[in-house]
């Protein structure tokens, strides 16, 4: 970009009109290397161009750190453009795996029903939720909503400093730290699940499984 990008997608174009069986290479990491820009919507078009011009070869690369899963999204891209145009249809609905960034869709509660189910709860386990711009945390206790992590902390600590030990305290940071993250980008929160990568997501062992894999009871975990 910036030295002929456009011409030089052309040539692609004319090659293929001149040479219809002749085999081609797209050398795709002087775009995604030289562009400072997260690559996976980049390798979707790319992948598309290639897969209409059957280009059945590609150079990618992962040297630059925003490029370092690039090889991966190509491969994920080809999959889904492939499916698109053998059949006809649009690349949406079929694989979330190059949403990586945000999510595809976000459930959310409302804030009527936050308010009703901090209100039914009777334990002390905490529940947290991010919607509405805003982290959410209640239990039995109280319901504590805010934009500062350490500001919410600083409240719920202070009402009821005896239920938070120091593996709670832990639990609690590393959720609301998540929840913030999931509030930044757009991105669904589920308490004790991992955030959504798409293909990058790493599973991740929920606080109540952990503690059963340890042989303690779940429902006197993390509160």
């Amino acid at each position: 970009i910036g030295y002929g990008f456009a011409a030089s997608l052309e040539r692609y174009f004319r090659a293929r009109h001149e040479f219809p069986d002749v085999e081609i290479m797209m050398g795709i990491g002087n775009l995604t290397e030289l562009t400072e820009v997260d690559t996976a919507g980049m390798n979707v078009l790319l992948a598309a161009i290639c897969q209409e011009l059957k280009i059945h070869s590609v150079l990618a690369t992962e040297v630059i750190n925003w490029a370092r899963s690039a090889v991966g999204e190509f491969n994920h891209a080809r999959r889904l453009v492939k499916y698109a145009i053998d059949n006809q249809s649009l690349p949406k609905h079929v694989d979330y795996q190059l949403v990586m960034l945000r999510d595809p869709k976000l459930k959310e509660l409302g804030s009527e029903a936050l308010e009703n189910l901090a209100a039914q709860i009777r334990d002390p386990n905490y529940r947290i939720f991010a919607e509405e711009n805003a982290l959410h945390v209640m239990n039995r206790d109280g319901y504590w909503k805010g934009t500062d992590p350490f500001e919410l902390f600083d409240q719920f600590q202070a009402a009821h400093p005896k239920d938070l030990d120091a593996s709670h305290a832990f639990y609690l940071g590393y959720e609301m730290c998540k929840a913030m993250m999931a509030l930044t980008l757009g991105k669904q929160y589920q308490q004790d699940q991992p955030l959504n990568w798409g293909f990058l997501t790493q599973a991740e062992i929920s606080a109540l499984d952990r503690r059963r894999e340890q042989g303690e009871d779940p429902l006197c975990g993390p509160r």
